[in-house]
């Protein structure tokens, strides 16, 4: 497994990372078993990178994932967040901030996380972001209990905003650095790389966009993405590939990004995305070609997300 330097803290992050999502069953049921096996394998195969958050699952992922790395706690970078707790529960107080690593650490049985995020910031005010969460996740990075601190969520202004008017280490994007947008390689890694601050990216498929199947009838997409993103997807197939595979070696391959995190349902798709790292990204160059062609009409389409301008 690649690895390249988390700059904030020196750390060596595997290139690919395991979002454990899934382990507080987002993408249907999981047995407790399931998920220590998907997190061991994912430790044999030289994953280092977990992220979580007591949003997924009701703190189901975090209790899940703090019990398969009992033991291993040590081997690993680990990410967890806080300010979201259920699909409308956000709270971005200082007083809920600073209870909530507590609670984290207690689910994760360890005394410290590696990152700690403001998840899916852009649902409460920036000026409470601003005076009263990134201020306490400072305090909780004085006392130890995290070794560096960031944001997530959606809107690249709103992270960029953040990550520009307070002293954080690191940033997590999603849905901006893939197939169908690169403006988190374009345009944020860039800004934050300046301020010697560290940017990683999830949701590679776009959630959902970029399959066969199609997005869950929720996504906020426009009509004309979702429709780009199944051509692509079927575009891999007759070219016989997968468009997971393809997607995460186009991912991967963008150097100034530590770690891409996917989420993993079992210890066999953790072995199929290692696998895919395998294959030389030059293999789909022919390929990528055929995509961005594609892709332009649509390239970097975005959709509202949050309270932030």
């Amino acid at each position: 497994m690649e690895t390249r330097t988390f700059s904030p803290t020196g750390d060596s992050l595997s290139v690919l990372g395991f979002g454990a999502a899934p382990l507080g069953g987002a993408y249907g049921e999981m047995t407790d078993a399931r998920a220590v096996a998907a997190v061991h394998r994912a430790l044999d195969l030289g994953v280092t990178v977990f992220d979580t958050s007591p949003y997924y699952g009701a703190t189901v992922s975090e209790s899940r994932l703090g019990a398969a790395l009992e033991g291993r706690r040590d081997e690993v970078f680990l990410i967890t967040k806080c300010g979201r707790y259920g699909e409308a529960d956000f709270d971005f107080t200082a007083d809920r901030v600073t209870r909530s690593i507590d609670e984290s650490l207690g689910r994760l049985r360890t005394d410290r996380v590696d990152l700690l995020l403001a998840h899916d910031i852009e649902f409460d005010s920036p000026e409470l972001v601003l005076n009263e969460t990134l201020p306490a996740l400072a305090r909780i990075k004085e006392s130890g209990k995290a070794r560096s601190i960031g944001v997530s969520g959606y809107p690249l202004a709103a992270l960029e905003r953040m990550a520009a008017e307070f002293p954080l280490d690191a940033v997590l994007s999603y849905c901006h650095g893939n197939l169908l947008d690169r403006s988190l390689f374009d345009e944020l890694q860039p800004r934050c790389f300046a301020r010697g601050q560290a940017v990683l990216n999830a949701s590679i498929l776009h959630m959902g966009v970029l399959t066969t199947a199609g997005p869950p009838p929720w996504h906020p997409a426009p009509d004309e993405v979702k429709a780009v993103g199944g051509a692509v997807a079927r575009l891999c197939e007759e070219r016989g590939t997968s468009i997971v595979d393809v997607a995460l070696r186009h991912a991967v391959a963008q150097p100034a990004i530590p770690s891409t995190l996917v989420g993993v349902r079992s210890p066999e798709e953790i072995e199929r995305n290692v696998q895919a790292l395998a294959v030389d990204p030059a293999d789909d160059a022919e390929l990528l070609v055929e995509i961005e062609a594609m892709v332009a009409p649509v390239l970097g389409a975005t959709w509202p997300s949050g309270h932030f301008d």
